[in-house]
């Protein structure tokens, strides 16, 4: 049985989903210019080294200013969509440029911190190359905590996790412009956001049950934030 069949999870997933979809067919897909992309990517940016700890303000981040996290961010997010490419044929070589994009000591960026660490970021890695069945927000929500908590690289694995996240939504053509800003949306539940990525942590399968629930709550808080939402 998959996850998708677990209660709550396919119902809340599926409504976040058209949402999504009702964004982009009622607002956007015939108006959708690099501008638009490229502010999603700031805000994303932005709401994703809040989570990390930056103090940076979102003037500061559009000025290309703030901290160095924030400046981290801003240069993941620039070349993320980038990525694409890469990330269909080999996840594991796209997770790796993501962490030297933010990692703060340049000695250690993309590799693995530990042999454990390595081995199940390879298996992330080939499920996502093969693809599942599973629906595409799942998959994105799954992904995203195996790295938030795995904490791969040991350092800024959150700024990868919610990286990867955006980049699963474009490649499984959930939001193939990337104008919807899934970091905002973790960010207006972050009390919601962490304690579910410790329950995915340390919970066990009803761990991963609510956090499928939390994600898709999140997914919609997302596409609430899009630029093309106003």
């Amino acid at each position: 049985m998959g996850l998708a069949s677990w209660e709550g999870v396919g119902s809340g997933l599926a409504a976040a989903r058209d949402g999504i979809d009702a964004l982009l067919r009622d607002r956007g897909m015939r108006r959708v210019d690099r501008s638009t992309t490229a502010e999603a990517l700031l805000r994303g940016a932005y709401a994703s080294a809040t989570l990390e700890g930056s103090t940076a303000t979102l003037e500061e981040v559009r000025a290309e200013g703030g901290d160095d996290l924030a400046r981290a961010a801003v240069r993941l997010h620039v070349e993320l969509l980038g990525l694409l490419g890469t990330f269909r044929t080999a996840p594991a070589q796209a997770l790796a440029r993501m962490h030297v994009l933010v990692a703060p000591q340049p000695d250690s960026a993309g590799r693995p911190r530990s042999p454990e660490a390595a081995a199940r970021l390879t298996a992330l890695a080939r499920r996502l190359q093969q693809g599942t069945a599973a629906p595409a927000l799942l998959e994105a929500a799954m992904a995203h905590a195996e790295v938030a908590t795995l904490q791969p690289f040991g350092s800024r694995d959150g700024l990868v996790a919610r990286g990867l996240e955006r980049l699963v939504l474009a490649a499984r053509g959930v939001d193939p412009v990337s104008v919807t800003v899934p970091e905002a949306g973790h960010l207006a539940l972050r009390a919601a956001y962490e304690s579910n990525l410790r329950g995915y942590r340390d919970g066990g399968s009803a761990g991963v049950h609510s956090w499928l629930l939390y994600a898709g709550e999140a997914f919609a808080a997302g596409a609430e934030a899009s630029p093309l939402s106003g």
